[in-house]
């Protein structure tokens, strides 16, 4: 927690002080007690004492006047707060590799459940878009806050839907930074803030080039979060004979350094879940101070109150 009026905390030193004058005159009460040579007629026509009670209200008193004067310091707490017009890209890979089922049940249904998953933890005033890649890119949803239409899109993709052969990482990056662009009427001279969510399990094979598309996406400030998904011992069946299909994250890991984005490993479906997760709670947001005074001075009144009605309730008085 931090204060935007910091120096208005010099105040407490005035409550410290009233606290010590009340236990100073607490003291010297005490001293000069009334002396009474009689004690059974003083316990006969003296009140009862309150006891520890006369000190209660004047503890509320003392703990609502610092609750007051730190909520006149202007207390504020970090908030995430959504960015306007965030954008998100989600892009799949779904090359042939993504049968594989070392990833249960395989590569690409865990990237689908996974990136709904995500999809649902994001705010809905943002815009998320899908694209899915093999041999070149397609953009399947245009970035929309219509889930449903999103959810859709996933339920869609499929094995080699994009129609060629390979693996084009380059052709999507440069697919979801079209969409980002292509926004809406403002995107052109006032980007909005955006980020791709990009999915594979291998290295680039067609299109231009990933390091080319990641040095365009750094230029227009949109990071690029890279999950790799898969094991050393991935397999699919290709005309009756098994082929290996290997993860390869090292160009995911370049493309994620040189944009500014996260790269990530997963090699299970709990494993991408969470790695989805992980980049759902930076995605979008901004830091921003928020002014929490009121949290302060609602407790001060709620001490006051309690003064009053303690005072009120012993000894029949507002202090």
């Amino acid at each position: 927690m931090t204060f935007l009026s910091p120096g208005r905390l010099w105040l407490l030193l005035a409550v410290a002080a009233l606290l010590v004058a009340y236990l100073v005159l607490q003291r010297r009460r005490s001293r000069y007690a009334m002396r009474f040579t009689n004690l059974p007629l003083l316990e006969r026509v003296s009140a009862a004492r309150p006891g520890w009670r006369r000190h209660v209200p004047a503890g509320l008193f003392l703990a609502m006047l610092g609750l007051l004067v730190v909520g006149f310091a202007r207390p504020a707490d970090e908030v995430q707060v959504p960015r306007e017009r965030a954008t998100v890209l989600v892009a799949v890979d779904v090359s042939l590799s993504m049968r594989a089922t070392d990833v249960q049940p395989d590569r690409l249904a865990a990237a689908r459940d996974a990136a709904a998953e995500f999809v649902g933890t994001l705010p809905e005033e943002f815009n998320v878009g899908l694209v899915a890649f093999a041999g070149n890119a397609t953009v399947v949803v245009p970035p929309v806050t219509d889930r449903d239409a999103l959810l859709a899109g996933l339920d869609r993709l499929s094995i080699g839907n994009t129609g060629t052969a390979g693996t084009a990482i380059g052709e999507a990056i440069a697919a979801s930074l079209e969409a980002v662009r292509s926004l809406d009427a403002r995107a052109a001279t006032e980007p909005p803030p955006a980020r791709v969510v990009l999915l594979s399990d291998g290295a680039n094979t067609s299109g231009r080039s990933p390091a080319e598309m990641a040095a365009q996406a750094a230029t227009e400030e949109i990071p690029v979060d890279t999950i790799s998904v898969g094991t050393e011992a991935g397999e699919v069946d290709i005309g009756g004979r098994t082929q290996g299909v290997p993860v390869d994250g090292e160009t995911l890991r370049m493309v994620a350094e040189q944009t500014g984005g996260a790269y990530h490993e997963a090699a299970t479906a709990s494993e991408l879940r969470e790695v989805y997760g992980d980049i759902g709670s930076s995605v979008g947001f901004r830091s921003e101070q928020r002014d929490v005074s009121s949290r302060f001075i609602g407790f001060g009144l709620v001490f006051a109150l309690a003064t009053a009605g303690t005072s009120m309730l012993w000894f029949s008085r507002i202090p």
